[in-house]
């Protein structure tokens, strides 16, 4: 019976399990939070817990091929604070994030061989086990692929894989001495360049769920301004969008009720050479502080100077500040509802969102919970 019992630990993850084919049943949506640390300690009186199923630590480090504390001092507190919060929320589950954008440079050499993988799973779990965390979320920003000037190789494909295996194991083994659960999850890259440089259908198999991450369509760094997190397309646009990256990575083989989709907190903005069209699709001089969506709402949308338009094919809003030719594409409470509304549809596993601190008042968290609950 004890055997028994603690195989059906296994095969429940939160608020969900695995069927005998092995596929997800969801009982509910997932609302995946990725809370940032980098900053020093957080402030958890605003973290609104009980709105939350998942909250992803952000960022555990590489160094030497082993998962590690970067700000040592500050990860420990806020990771022993974060805790607390299951006060409000008993089922609430906490990962550490390891890699993000600017923490992946190592990846790479982490995973090059056997060895090397698994001395960094056992590095990663052991954080989980140290502050009775429940599971990892690997953030490799990006397989196969240069990212931030990153380390990288075409062997990466394959050891991406072969590394979430090996944490898969890693974890098991530690909730069978602990009798919970264990958690793996990745944020995705949510284009097809992710997809082509990943055996997402290999991968899936040891993850409970694929967090995509489905922002950052266009940056500040395109000459041209357009929406950066945008549920449709815009005909006039050549930005990807979260429709497509949803069907493609089902078409890779993950089963969609794994399938997370990423909200956008922040905005991104841009200096227009023009005014024409609103500014949406019109070439850009550089680029300008978008802020997070907290700050929009309450500074931005007041402003007389900005407009806030819809465009319905994309369901997206943006700002536009004819006076200064400035752009901002954001998501908000429309937006928002409109995704929600389309995990519904398609039963996908919910929904996560970079970054709970960029939206602090919760604007945009208060339409998720009423979407979702």
């Amino acid at each position: 019976m004890r055997n028994s019992l603690f195989f059906l630990l296994l095969l429940t993850t939160g608020t969900s399990f695995r069927d005998k084919t092995g596929n997800f049943s969801q009982k509910e949506k997932v609302v995946i939070a990725y809370v940032g640390g980098f900053r020093g300690l957080m402030n958890m009186d605003s973290i609104k817990a009980e709105k939350i199923t998942h909250i992803n630590y952000a960022f555990v480090d590489v160094k030497d091929n082993r998962a590690y504390l970067h700000n040592k001092f500050f990860d420990s507190a806020n990771m022993e604070n974060l805790k607390k919060l299951k006060l409000k929320n008993p089922s609430l589950k906490l990962l550490i994030s390891i890699g993000g954008w600017s923490w992946s440079g190592n990846f790479s050499d982490a995973v090059l061989s056997d060895t090397a993988r698994k001395a960094f799973a056992a590095s990663a779990v052991e954080i989980v086990r140290k502050f009775d965390f429940d599971g990892v979320d690997i953030d490799w920003e990006y397989p196969g692929l240069m990212g931030a000037g990153n380390i990288y190789r075409p062997e990466d494909k394959e050891n991406f894989t072969f590394a979430l295996r090996d944490l898969r194991s890693s974890l098991n083994k530690l909730a069978s001495t602990t009798g919970k659960p264990k958690l793996l999850t990745i944020a995705a890259g949510a284009d097809t360049s992710f997809i082509s440089h990943s055996d997402m259908k290999g991968a899936q198999k040891y993850l409970d769920y694929v967090n995509l991450m489905t922002y950052d369509f266009k940056d500040e760094g395109d000459p041209v301004a357009g929406h950066h997190t945008n549920l449709y397309a815009n005909p006039n646009g050549k930005e990807t969008y979260t429709d497509l990256s949803v069907k493609n990575f089902m078409q890779a083989g993950v089963p969609k009720n794994k399938l997370v989709v990423g909200c956008a907190f922040y905005g991104r903005g841009w200096k227009l050479k023009t005014t024409a069209g609103n500014g949406l699709y019109q070439p850009a001089i550089g680029n300008t502080h978008g802020g997070g969506y907290t700050r929009i709402k309450d500074s931005l949308l007041s402003n007389a100077a900005y407009t806030r338009f819809w465009d319905a094919d994309a369901k997206a809003p943006y700002l536009f500040n004819a006076r200064d030719s400035i752009f901002i594409s954001y998501d908000d409470e429309e937006s928002i509802k409109e995704k929600c509304l389309y995990i519904q549809k398609n039963k996908l596993a919910g929904v996560m969102f970079w970054e709970y601190f960029e939206d602090p008042k919760g604007y945009l968290l208060d339409v998720i919970h009423r979407e979702l609950k």
